[in-house]
């Protein structure tokens, strides 16, 4: 059994901690040169900055492009304060009733920070601004909160622990820096009272430091911790406070080793881009925003201070993570859905998601230098160029952010320019993502493993996820308002169980509120808790049960295998680990391969099917429109006739052509399936995918092409490519190649394409497989690609990431080796060359070796074109 972390606070009596909030002896922060810095001055330059930052600076404010944030400022203060006028009993502002609800109290001290931002904001028309009156009104609702609802731990500690260890301490660390004159006059004694009770929340009773060990300390949680700590610091004039809090967050920053984990936690960012919260689900999307700003944000705080030579390698840092972690990611101005956990169900995402990182970009612009500084700033222009949401700047959180980005864009000097080149593979094997981008579209890819979560559900968010990490994909096409394509509206309209990429059984499923009546299952005595890691494990974030996710990227080309498997909770409650009660869902099975291309992505699927005896289907893909969009369905038949659809039939190709945004997709069948396609017109609530969603209906055209498989049917195998932006024309051309499937079985899937002379394999199984020229010892996922000249290059990738070794040999003439990665091999082996690999702690990375034949060019893909197990 669990004790909750409000029972542990609450043996800790509000006087033991007034005792512990004495401030500390200043710290002396040594210079480069060994004197000592003068800690008073550069508390004040601190604080000077969080104001700064915040309210902006007479000079900020004056430039026209801030007006409307100085407006907004000044108008929801207003807003606040006849909020406040009008509350009721057990109210400080009309509508948010306190004692029971902790999302209430957190919004109260939201609302009072931003009454107090308003009276430091130079530039207001309004009058707040230095207005004591309206100061001493906030400092008095602070008293009157922490009296009867927070300063007293058994009081409190209800609801989402991240209200009380973040979310309130963010709101009052600010409120406390923006009037701390006032304070000090008004009321002296709060702010070392607040401080030590947010260190209590912070260590479940025990007072003092960041608990670096804790679950709940890690990543962007640790960020807003240590950032929150430092303008504590400031305030109480604690230099040891705020060196530690420096320190703290510089953890954050050192690249994820997931062999040795610091502190035995997982989070954060990987040297492949990947960002990860949560130990397991990727989220790049949504908490690693929160992190990017939080660490620019940090670097503005400290600007001039002496503690600031502590993060000299902190901008390099933030721009790599930029450059491999957040570009591949946003296409076109939005953030693609493969990264956001429970966020995909918020109609807020997408477009405003990416307004946060241009903030951050912007900052981050000033602080590099050179060709750096330039990059960045052509990306922010890239960004505006190409979204087709205008970016309102107003929803930066720093009106000095506003004025330098209009300065940016009015800078001449600097041509847009995207970050990514135009054609990138994007393996993100740490995170189980795939983003592979060519002129015209992008295509993303998310998976699951015991390493990855299937998908996030949370606090009434994502209230259908079940198959998001079971392959499921999102094409995004160039020009299009993706709010029209995906977003919140494309899970409300589409099916669950009918996601594009996806295979799912054919049954019916219960949200968690529909199977237990409240937002998680709640068994204290068997470790389920609101929070607890029972709850994580089982219910919020499940990983898959199955060790094969990742594969190789060769260039700018891409492959990529999945055994698709049961969650953690169906495996645990097999095993009789879970209550009685707790319900768990039993998955299809597939063995699936991405093979990523320049104007198509082949799929392959072989062992699909269902061991529980129910039909299943396959989704092709999955598309929505708008209700009054033209949509049309053309095709042809494997006997050369004309089609139209919807139906079911023999295709050889599909296309879907939507004419009211102006984009098509196309569908080669490479084996003799008879897809099923369909176009619907639905109608449904945003509330069915988030709890707190506006009861908004949303009818789109929703189009899908499938696979349907009865009961009784034995697993099948099928084979498609996605052609984006295809024409008829172009889908006729593939009846003569250049794409063709080598094998396609459960333990072993390859493919060929002619045009470009790649053959692309993966192998599931342990034993030796053919492909082409191409013999594979084992699990592994292998890209061979032939030059004219008779150069060929060898991608390799163990995408268990379990596996010391992996052996490759190219049949054929004896090659040699041009160039190769740390870790291969090359040397001659009966019948052809053989490429040693050395896996072990490569975590999926891909290794590349370039070899050379003497002698004439072999023909492309000379041998053996067949493959066997």
């Amino acid at each position: 059994m669990q004790t909750s972390r409000r029972a542990l606070l609450s043996v800790f009596p509000a006087a033991t901690l007034l005792a512990v909030a004495q401030p500390l002896r200043a710290w002396g922060v040594s210079r480069p040169d060994g004197t000592v810095a003068d800690t008073a001055a550069d508390h004040a330059v601190l604080i000077g900055n969080v104001v700064a930052m915040f309210a902006g600076t007479a000079d900020s404010n004056a430039r026209p492009e801030v007006g409307p944030k100085l407006a907004s400022i000044d108008s929801t203060a207003r807003a606040r304060l006849t909020a406040m006028d009008g509350a009721g009993q057990g109210e400080l502002f009309r509508g948010l009733p306190l004692g029971t609800s902790d999302t209430n109290l957190t919004t109260s001290f939201q609302y009072l920070y931003e009454i107090a931002l308003a009276t430091r904001t130079p530039g207001t028309a309004s009058g707040l601004r230095d207005d004591v009156t309206v100061q001493r009104r906030v400092i008095d609702g602070l008293a009157r909160l922490y009296d009867d609802y927070y300063g007293t731990q058994s009081k409190g500690y209800y609801g989402n622990w991240f209200n009380w260890e973040i979310g309130i301490s963010s709101h009052v660390s600010k409120t406390l820096v923006l009037l701390r004159d006032q304070l000090a006059e008004h009321r002296p004694d709060l702010t070392a009272a607040y401080v030590a009770s947010m260190d209590a929340y912070l260590r479940n009773g025990k007072s003092g430091d960041v608990d670096l060990d804790s679950r709940f300390h890690t990543g962007a949680n640790l960020a807003d911790i240590t950032t929150n700590r430092i303008l504590q610091g400031a305030v109480l004039e604690d230099g040891a406070r705020i060196g530690k809090a420096i320190a703290d967050q510089l953890t954050v920053f050192a690249t994820v080793d997931p062999y040795h984990p610091l502190h035995g936690l997982t989070d954060g960012f990987y040297s492949d881009g990947s960002f990860i919260q949560h130990a397991s689900v990727a989220y790049t999307g949504s908490y690693g925003t929160g992190l990017l700003t939080r660490v620019v944000q940090t670097l503005k705080i400290l600007e001039g201070t002496s503690y600031a030579q502590d993060i000299g390698g902190l901008v390099d840092t933030v721009r790599q993570w930029v450059v491999d972690g957040f570009a591949p990611l946003i296409f076109e101005g939005w953030m693609m859905e493969i990264v956001k956990g429970r966020a995909v169900s918020r109609t807020a995402t997408g477009y405003d998601s990416v307004a946060s990182v241009v903030e951050a970009v912007v900052d981050l612009s000033g602080c590099a230098t050179g060709a750096d500084a330039t990059a960045l700033k052509g990306y922010v222009k890239h960004i505006r160029q190409t979204s087709k949401a205008v970016l309102d700047p107003k929803s930066f959180v720093s009106p000095v952010s506003i004025a330098r980005y209009a300065a940016l864009l009015a800078d001449a000097s600097v041509p847009a320019k995207d970050l990514n080149p135009a054609e990138r593979n994007a393996a993100f094997n740490a995170m189980d993502r795939t983003v592979h981008r060519r002129p015209g579209y992008a295509f993303a890819l998310a998976r699951s493993s015991t390493r990855i979560s299937k998908y996030e559900y949370m606090s009434g968010e994502n209230l259908m996820p079940w198959f998001q990490g079971d392959g499921a994909h999102y094409l995004y096409l160039s020009g299009q308002d993706q709010t029209q394509a995906f977003g919140v509206d494309y899970y409300t309209a589409v099916s669950p169980y009918r996601l594009a990429g996806v295979t799912a059984p054919v049954e019916s499923r219960k949200t968690i509120p529909e199977l237990y009546g409240t937002q998680w299952y709640d068994n204290p005595e068997r470790g389920f808790t609101s929070s607890s890691e029972s709850q994580n494990a089982y219910v919020y974030f499940p990983r898959g049960t199955n060790t094969f996710s990742g594969g190789a990227g060769l260039g700018a080309y891409g492959a990529v295998g999945f055994v698709q498997a049961d969650d953690a909770a169906y495996a645990a409650k097999q095993a009789g680990d879970l209550p009685d009660d707790f319900v768990a869902y039993r998955n299809a099975q597939a063995t699936k391969s991405w093979f990523m291309f320049d104007d198509e992505i082949v799929v392959l699927a072989a062992g699909v099917g269902d061991a529980a005896g129910r039909p299943v289907t396959t989704t092709i893909d999955s598309r929505i429109a708008g209700p009054s969009d033209v949509v049309t369905l053309t095709g042809e038949l494997r006997n050369g006739r004309a089609w139209s659809g919807p139906g079911t039939a023999p295709l050889a190709w599909l296309r879907y052509a939507d004419a009211g945004q102006g984009t098509a997709v196309g569908y080669v069948f490479l084996d003799e399936q008879q897809p099923t396609v369909a176009l619907d017109t639905v109608t449904r609530s945003r509330r069915i995918v988030r709890a707190s969603n506006p009861d908004t209906m949303v009818s789109k055209k929703v189009f899908s092409v499938s696979v349907e498989q009865a009961a009784t049917a034995p697993p099948a195998s099928m084979a498609y490519a996605l052609v984006p932006n295809a024409s008829e024309r172009r889908l006729r051309s593939y009846a003569h190649g250049p794409v063709s499937v080598l094998v396609n079985t459960p333990r072993i899937q390859a493919v060929q394409h002619a045009g470009l002379r790649i053959v692309a394999v993966n192998v599931f199984a342990p034993g030796t497989h053919h492909a082409g020229r191409l013999s594979i010892d084992g699990p592994a996922s292998v890209i061979l690609q032939e030059a004219r000249d008779g150069t060929t290059r060898v991608a390799v990738s163990d995408p268990t990431t379990e596996r010391d070794a992996v052996s490759v040999t190219v049949r054929g003439r004896t090659l040699k080796a041009l160039s190769v990665d740390d870790g291969v091999s090359v040397g001659p082996a009966r019948g052809g060359t053989r490429i040693g690999i050395a896996t072990r702690h490569s975590y999926g990375r891909s290794f590349t070796a370039t070899l050379r034949q003497h002698g004439a060019p072999t023909p492309f893909m000379a041998g053996d074109p067949t493959a066997a197990s």
